[in-house]
């Protein structure tokens, strides 16, 4: 029997001025684990008169997870922080309660060419932390979790797999890891997985059950205790996952939650500019209909 329960493909999306491939949520598949939204930013380059820049925008009942490949981000919340994100570091804002965010291009490549590659990811709150106060918390890339399984390097970027824990503050049972390996190699991780899995190809393919699996693409486990699968040369992976929860969760915009009530709230507040300001930014994004 398969172990592969669903196949979601990455599909095109615009967030604002720059074009990003989705992959969660989909349809047949809203969440996996407590992930519930995942996008791929680029690759892209951008020349002098380009940037990125998604003005200040709020966020409730989630955590944020920022991994760049490739390029540089300015974050701002309207916590205060201010800082650049490169690539092999991890952002990760809470937003609780409420929090607005602004994500730009650095100064300080403004007008310069440049490449922005990475994962956008948001994970949903358990439902007693929804309300909680919001947070901010960046961790270095030498931080991170490394080490070596049979010929495969592997980072813990978030939670804690294999004895490794990330110092990323996590709010629920949960993965993210990074799979990287230069040659042909079987990997098989599902004795240390737990909840629903999912993979995503970046780069490379992998082979499962006789069928080859190409990059762009989010593979969803039936059974993450049978996670077995072999990567190609100069592959690079990455799994996800955790305890799904047992209530619903709802999106909205950037909002989700386990009531409507509570993002019908938040539009309300959005709306009447009740949200807290990020210091040094004036934009304001109007409600979508």
């Amino acid at each position: 029997m398969s172990n592969l329960k669903t196949i979601i493909p990455e599909r095109a999306a615009n967030i604002g001025n720059f074009m990003v491939g989705r992959l969660l949520p989909f349809r047949e598949k809203r969440m996996v684990g407590p992930f519930a939204f995942i996008d791929h930013m680029g690759p892209v380059k951008m020349d002098e008169t380009q940037n990125l820049d998604v003005p200040p925008h709020p966020h409730i009942g989630l955590s944020t997870l920022t991994y760049l490949f490739e390029g540089s981000i300015m974050h701002r919340d309207s916590l205060g922080s201010e800082i650049e994100i490169t690539p092999g570091a991890v952002n990760w804002m809470t937003a609780g309660k409420g929090v607005v965010h602004s994500e730009r291009t650095p100064e300080s490549l403004r007008n310069a060419q440049k490449t922005l590659h990475g994962l956008q990811i948001w994970v949903a709150l358990p439902k007693h932390l929804e309300n909680m106060e919001p947070s901010f918390h960046h961790t270095e890339k030498q931080e991170i979790p490394h080490l070596e399984k049979d010929g495969v390097s592997i980072k813990v970027i978030a939670g804690e797999v294999f004895g490794q824990k990330s110092p990323v503050p996590v709010h629920s049972n949960l993965y993210f890891l990074e799979l990287k390996s230069g040659k042909k190699r079987k990997v098989k991780l599902g004795d240390y997985l737990f909840g629903e899995s999912g993979l995503y190809i970046l780069e490379g393919n992998i082979l499962s059950e006789g069928n080859v699996y190409e990059p762009k693409q989010i593979l969803v486990a039936n059974d993450s205790k049978l996670c077995e699968f072999e990567m190609a040369d100069n592959s690079t992976v990455y799994i996800f996952g955790g305890e799904p929860f047992p209530e619903e969760r709802h999106i909205h915009w950037n909002f989700v939650a386990s009531e409507k009530e509570t993002i019908e709230k938040a539009r309300e507040d959005w709306k009447a500019q009740r949200f807290p300001k990020v210091p040094g930014e004036t934009e304001f994004v109007p409600l979508p209909n």
